[in-house]
């Protein structure tokens, strides 16, 4: 028991020593002299615990904190656009279809282009000036243009689209007219004549397109005013007027965006500033256009590449004109009031004997007056007793019998 206790207050000793030599100043001197001295308070190399390397951690990146929604108005995707036609080589003799007038106009080019795409024998020409109108004469004067282009071009039929350009002071003699007053209307309508007669001087079936609604309220109502002006100038000089007014309002008569298209679908028809037209746009005026330009050009479809032939009314008697056929029994219509219809000769009640009516109805008076007493039509009162009729009895003790 002595052995254990002396080594630990050696123990003891030695670690409080060493903690005193550390704690002195001249522990380091103490070391480098005495190097046992360092090892005995150092521990071995082996014993050593290395402290664990520092993992590199791969960096994140930083996520930016997410911005405050905001009312962002998304853009309609766009209708996909249809696959391009074939493209069919014009005949050299293909017949001409000229369309002049503003950037509406070009767009009905555009649309046209589309529809006789696939016929050869028609090629439609687009002579249109974007920025041209009737007011601006001094810019673009489609009176005097006109000739010219229908002695270059030549065509069979010709389509005017005009007026989206003209909501602007016009030169009146010598000063200017505000849009839409007496003198400015009057002058518009001149031009307007004056335009049409030349088209009908060089006798040329044309068709003139009416202007369609705008998103401007006033721009509207603008066009409807000239639309008016447009149809007595088309009427005057031989020419039809087309109306796509309904094509591009909704049933109310407001400006719509979006519409049917000539399929039904419903489709973007404007474009953002509500004043151009999209490729369905210029295609639904083509619409509009392509049943009265199909009769001025003799066509039954857009790819029909000949005229309708006009044949000529058979002489009669002549081997190709029909004959009526004979030996054919024919049943006349019957009415309902034919007396025949029931085999006789006039309709039931249409007339009644004159004789024997009054003993007939004295007859039938005095059977009426004969009433069963006791029945439900017997209102005598006081109410009539009948008298029953009994069968004979047989009596034999106090039993009755009956036979």
């Amino acid at each position: 028991m002595a052995k254990p206790a002396l080594l630990a207050g050696f123990a003891v000793l030695v670690l409080g020593a060493g903690a005193s030599l550390q704690s002195s100043p001249a522990y380091g001197q103490d070391l480098q002299l005495r190097p046992w001295l360092r090892n005995l308070f150092s521990p071995r190399r082996a014993e050593r615990v290395e402290p664990p390397a520092a993992v590199p951690q791969k960096q994140q990146p930083r996520t930016q904190a997410p911005a405050a929604r905001k009312n962002v108005v998304r853009a309609r995707p766009a209708e996909p656009a249809p696959p391009p036609a074939p493209v069919v080589e014009k005949a050299a003799d293909a017949r001409v279809v000229l369309v002049v007038g503003d950037f509406l106009a070009s767009g009905l080019a555009d649309g046209l282009t589309t529809v006789f795409a696939e016929n050869p024998a028609v090629r439609v020409v687009d002579r249109s000036n974007g920025s041209s109108g009737f007011v601006r004469d001094d810019y673009y004067n489609w009176p005097g243009e006109i000739g010219p282009i229908l002695e270059t071009e030549k065509p069979a039929v010709v389509l005017v689209m005009m007026g989206s350009n003209d909501r602007q002071q016009m030169k009146v003699g010598e000063g200017r007219e505000a849009p839409r007053t007496e003198g400015w209307t009057q002058e518009y309508k001149q031009r307007t004549v004056n335009f049409g007669k030349h088209i009908a001087e060089a006798k040329l079936p044309f068709l003139w397109v009416g202007m369609p609604s705008f998103r401007p309220g006033t721009m509207t109502s603008d066009m409807l005013a000239l639309n008016e002006i447009y149809r007595d100038a088309a009427e005057t000089a031989g020419g039809e007027f087309v109306d796509i007014w309904e094509g591009f309002v909704d049933e109310n008569g407001a400006f719509i965006t979006r519409g049917p298209d000539i399929n039904g679908q419903p489709v973007t028809l404007r474009a953002e500033d509500g004043i151009n037209m999209t490729r369905a746009g210029k295609r639904k005026v083509a619409f509009y256009t392509e049943k009265p330009l199909l009769k001025l050009l003799g066509l039954a479809s857009p790819n029909a590449t000949t005229a309708d032939p006009v044949l000529p009314a058979p002489i009669p008697g002549s081997p190709d004109s029909p004959q009526m056929p004979v030996n054919i029994d024919r049943t006349p219509p019957m009415l309902l009031s034919d007396p025949a219809l029931d085999g006789g000769t006039e309709l039931l009640g249409a007339s009644l004997p004159t004789k024997d009516i009054p003993a007939k109805k004295e007859q039938d008076t005095r059977e009426a007056g004969k009433v069963s007493p006791g029945r439900a039509d017997d209102f005598t009162w006081p109410p009539q007793r009948t008298t029953a009729t009994t069968a004979p009895q047989e009596t034999t003790g106090s039993v009755t019998r009956r036979n």
